[in-house]
This record gives structure tokens, sequence and C-alpha cells, in this order.
């Protein structure tokens, strides 16, 4: 006669049999390997397509050479840095400007003045570029016939510089931040949603196929509870990780994403957050789906479920543009609601420590008294064959 199962050997060879019956399911590899192309190629096109915007403006210069540096200088002081070249002649430059070949074209007279030819207008950035260049080049010219050395000048008023203290600087990380934010919730809400319906799915099956009995005769109710919630956890989080490195490691190489140290800490955050709110959802989950002994009745029990998934995704949707505020505040600190609204605000660059840890600890409490209440639940309905086992029967209350 074999040795009884230990606990934890009992428990990893469900979760290892969960693990490989759904990673080896052809629709599981095609489904993950569109999103993976899906994620890598809309990343790669946004950074095509968003990334004219960053080119420098073109300045054809006819006459004096001289304004050139003045251009490129006043451009790069300005925040609007141009691209200047030298053309033979006026009606060169027109032609040029009229394919599109350049933005403007800069005509020089002798007297200092100057024109400037554009298609339709002239945008105000590259406006004032222009208009400060042709007075800087006018004025230099003017104090060297005067007999003023310019460089000298130049030197004696290098130091006369305005110095900008702002006293609640901008973050210039803000917009990575938020859409990082967004990215996080929409990805927590559907990974814990999906996965939690696979977990119920997987009990209703072997609940109707009479497996479940023949596994019970050996494991007890919450050792085969928790191998399937870690089995199937497994996938959904090897799914969550494929999909974050692909995606910040796109994302970084496009230069879509710039803030390395900000872009994996939301990753790791994000994973660790998962596993805790996957738990916490998938044993009510494989709770609900013993009390049903068809597949179809399992929204029957789920929908309280479902219910308090949408509230944490509709709770974190209104705490992205605030998520420093009361309600973030206070919700995070609240199973099941932390579980998605702290990594929001560890994207978001407001959560503490201390903040991170407590909620965490507080999570794995909570999860932890519930697996044991799903268990009990389990083991009162998963032999029940028929009808629906209401939650309150579940709970052994008459």
């Amino acid at each position: 006669m074999s040795a009884p199962l230990s606990p934890a050997r009992a428990i990893a060879l469900v979760a290892r049999r969960e693990f490989i019956t759904q990673v080896v399911k052809r629709s599981f590899v095609i489904s993950n390997a569109i999103v993976l192309v899906v994620i890598v190629g809309g990343i790669i096109a946004f950074s095509i397509f968003s990334g004219g915007d960053d080119e420098d403006a073109t300045i054809g210069l006819v006459g004096d050479q001289a304004l050139a540096p003045v251009l490129v200088a006043t451009g790069d002081a300005i925040g609007t840095p141009v691209d200047v070249s030298e053309i033979g002649s006026a009606d060169e430059a027109r032609d040029r400007v009229r394919d599109g070949d350049l933005d403007v074209a800069v005509l020089t007279e002798p007297s200092g003045a100057a024109t400037a030819v554009t298609n339709e207008e002239i945008g105000a950035n590259l406006r004032a570029v222009v208009d400060s260049a042709v007075a800087q080049n006018a004025q230099a010219r003017a104090l060297t016939e005067q007999g003023v050395d310019s460089a000298a000048l130049a030197e004696a008023t290098s130091q006369a510089t305005v110095t900008v203290e702002a006293l609640d600087p901008p973050d210039p990380e803000q917009g990575q931040r938020v859409a990082l934010s967004v990215t996080v919730v929409i990805l927590l809400y559907m990974q814990i949603l999906g996965f939690g319906m696979y977990v119920a799915m997987g009990v209703v099956e072997e609940k109707s196929s009479r497996v479940v009995e023949l596994l019970l005769s050996t494991l007890r109710p919450l050792q085969l509870l928790w191998g399937k919630v870690i089995g199937i956890g497994a996938v959904g989080l090897l799914q969550l990780v494929v999909y974050g490195i692909a995606g910040v490691a796109t994302g970084l190489a496009t230069g879509v994403l710039t803030v390395t140290g900000t872009a994996f800490g939301v990753l790791f955050g994000t994973i660790g957050w998962f596993v805790l709110g996957f738990a916490f959802f998938a044993v009510l989950y494989a709770a609900a789906g013993s009390m049903v002994s068809r597949q179809e009745d399992v929204n029957a029990t789920a929908t309280p479920l479902m219910l308090v998934i949408l509230a944490m995704f509709f709770s974190a949707f209104t705490a992205i543009g605030n998520p420093d505020g009361t309600l973030s505040n206070v919700l995070s600190w609240i199973p099941p609601f932390s579980a998605i609204l702290m990594p929001l605000r560890i994207a978001a660059g407001v959560a503490s420590p201390a903040q991170i840890v407590g909620t965490a600890l507080l999570m794995i409490a909570v999860t932890a008294a519930l697996s044991v209440l799903a268990a009990k639940i389990y083991q009162r309905s998963i032999l029940r064959i028929g009808k629906v086992v209401s939650w309150k029967e579940a709970l052994g209350r008459s």
C-alpha cells in the first residue's frame, strides 16, 4: 500500500495537471500568439505614425548665410529646432516650398530685412524663430558697424539669464504614467475575470464527469481547490508576464516608453497584485463552480463575483484622474479593491512602500480566510448533482 500524499505534494500534482492541460490547448497557443502580434505591432505602428511631430522644421536660406547659425541657435533656445540649408535663388526656394521640401524659405536683403515664403501660413513658433533670428542678426551687424565687439558684448551679458523656480513642477513622466495606469487596470480586469471563470468552468467539468469523486477519494477538498487555483493561476501569470515583457520591451525599443525604471516597476507591481487578486477571486470562483452541475449554470452562482469585479474596474477608472484622492486611498486598503487600485497607484507614483506592504499583507490574510470558507462550500456542494446549490445552502444555513 502506497504512502499517503503530503499536502504540498498533492497540491503540486493537481496544479501541474491544470497547468499542462491549459497551456497545451491549441486555442490557447494561437490566441496568445495573435495577442502578442497585436501588442507588438500596435506599439510599433504607434511609434511610426506619432514620430513625425518630432522632426526639425526645414528652412531654406537665400542670401546672407551668416543668418544660418543664428536661426539654428534661436530655434534651439525657443524649443523649435530647425534645419537650415543654403538655396541658390529665390525662384528655387519658392519651388521647393511649393513642392513641400521646405517649411519656409527666408530671402534676405542687403538692408538686413528678410521675406519668409511659405505655402499657406507659418506656425507661431517658427515665425518667432525667424523674427528673432533676423532681429539678432541685424543688431549684430549694426554693432559691428559702430565698432562694438559682438563677441565681447555677448560674453559680458551671458550671465544675465532667467532661472525658473517652479514650486510645484510638473512630472515629466505624467503622460506615460497615465498610459501605464490605464493599461494596468484593463489587463488586471481581463486576467482576473477570465481566469477566474476558467477555475469555475474546470470545477464544473470535473463535477459533471464525476472525475471529482475519484479525486476526492485521495485528496482533501482544500488540496484540490488550491491545486486548481495555483495551476490555472500560473497559466494566467505566465500570460501576463509574456504580455508585459513584450509590451515594455517593444515600448522601450521604439522610444514609446522612456522611463525604464517606472515601466519595469509597474510590470513587477502588476504581476504581484495579479497573483493576490486572482487568488482572492479564484477560491470563490471554485466554490461557485462546485454549486452547479452544468457549465451553462455557472453565471447563476458567479454573478455576485462578477459584480464585485465590475465595481473594482469602475472604481479604478474613476481614480485614474486622481490616483492620490480620498476614494483611491480608502478603497486601496479594502480587499479586493486593493488588487486593482494599488497597481494603479504604483503606476501613478503615489503609493508609499508602507502602504504597498500593508495592503498586500491584508489581502493575503483575507484570501487565506476565504480559502477555508471556499473549501467548506466546495466540500458541501461538489458531490450534489442536479439542481443549483444556493449560496445560503452552501454556507450551511437553513
